[in-house]
């Protein structure tokens, strides 16, 4: 089901998802080698409702991978910050995010409010070599000035599920 939300930048379409739903992308995110034939089973479902529901999710951008899980860690890039960037805002974002996405370190970039524009998850194997890292990163034009903070631990890894089990239990708009 698609759903139309006014904003200031014009009509927005979101897709809600169903409990079955759900419980694909569930099952998919437990075991992502599953087969549309396991799952169909699994979900007591014919595997062209499965493989149907899979298609909508890809196209509306619910799913957007299917790939493996790296963990940085076991590639021996065992420290992990957030870079605060202030950047001069002549040329704007993007230019920067193309240089950024050049640094292979850089995992993720946000553009973001508050005191910086953006925020950039990146990883490195010792704190001496996040000074690297970090160096490369002042080196891109356009880059004014960065922040960084260093990832002790990770408690909550990023995570979607609790939100897909969530969509379906709400109201609509």
């Amino acid at each position: 089901m698609l759903n139309e939300v006014r904003s200031g930048w014009g009509i927005l379409c979101t897709m809600t998802i169903d409990p079955l739903d759900a419980r694909l992308v569930e099952l998919l995110a437990g075991e992502p080698r599953l087969g549309v034939l396991e799952c169909s089973r699994r979900l007591n479902v014919a595997r062209g409702t499965v493989q149907a529901r899979l298609d909508r999710m890809v196209a509306r951008g619910v799913i957007t991978g299917f790939g493996p899980e790296v963990d940085p860690g076991a590639l021996g890039y065992d420290v992990t910050a957030f870079v605060t960037l202030e950047i001069r805002q002549v040329s704007g974002h993007e230019p920067v995010a193309d240089q950024l996405a050049a640094i292979p370190e850089v995992l993720e970039v946000h553009t973001i409010t508050g005191s910086g524009d953006m925020l950039a998850r990146v990883v490195a194997r010792s704190n001496a070599d996040l000074q690297r890292v970090i160096d490369q990163i002042v080196d891109v034009r356009g880059v004014v000035r960065t922040s960084s903070v260093i990832a002790l631990d990770t408690p909550v890894p990023y995570r979607v599920l609790p939100l897909v089990a969530e969509v379906p239990r709400q109201p609509p708009h």
